[in-house]
């Protein structure tokens, strides 16, 4: 029996080559007749730098702070995503829309990448990677490496070009 895709997460760190990954996970869902969950998570401050923030702010006004910043980040995914499906046509062939959910998210990268896939019952992530040359050109970006030898699910990796830049998602 052959595997079936319904639902794709695609995580994304709204990088110049997001709408580059983004179009293969629109290209899957197309395929498959899937839809699409997008993904933004966002990495709490360490308590170490929170503190020094709460050197000057009070912990509430820190929260608000964060709770806007997530309210900022959605809303620029979705008019990102509104003008790249505009030109991509973000809907199936039945024309409906593959892009049901777009969730933002605090907390450690891959474990939450992770967790939000299992959570959505996704059968396929997609994520992006930049080659990084810290120690050669062969290694993956840290958080799609945990993302993809940590993961249960097939885990579709895409390579952004070297210089590849568009307007991030």
């Amino acid at each position: 029996m052959l595997p079936s895709i319904k639902k794709i997460l695609y995580a994304t760190a709204l990088g110049a080559g997001s709408p580059y990954v983004f179009r293969y996970a629109l290209t899957m869902a197309r395929e498959h007749n899937a839809e699409i969950s997008i993904l933004h998570v966002q990495e709490p401050l360490s308590s170490f730098a929170q503190s020094l923030v709460e050197l000057h702010i009070s912990h509430k006004q820190s929260e608000e702070m964060h709770a806007t910043a997530r309210k900022t980040t959605r809303k620029t995914i979705e008019q990102r995503l509104t003008s790249l499906c505009e030109a991509e046509q973000c809907q199936g062939a039945d024309g409906r829309d593959l892009v049901t959910e777009i969730r933002t998210i605090e907390g450690q990268l891959a474990g939450t990448i992770l967790e939000a896939a299992t959570d959505s019952g996704a059968d396929l992530i997609v994520i992006g990677s930049h080659r990084h040359t810290s120690l050669g050109d062969a290694l993956v970006g840290s958080t799609a490496n945990k993302v993809l030898h940590r993961s249960t699910l097939p885990v579709l990796l895409v390579r952004i070009p070297d210089g590849y830049h568009e307007g991030g998602l």
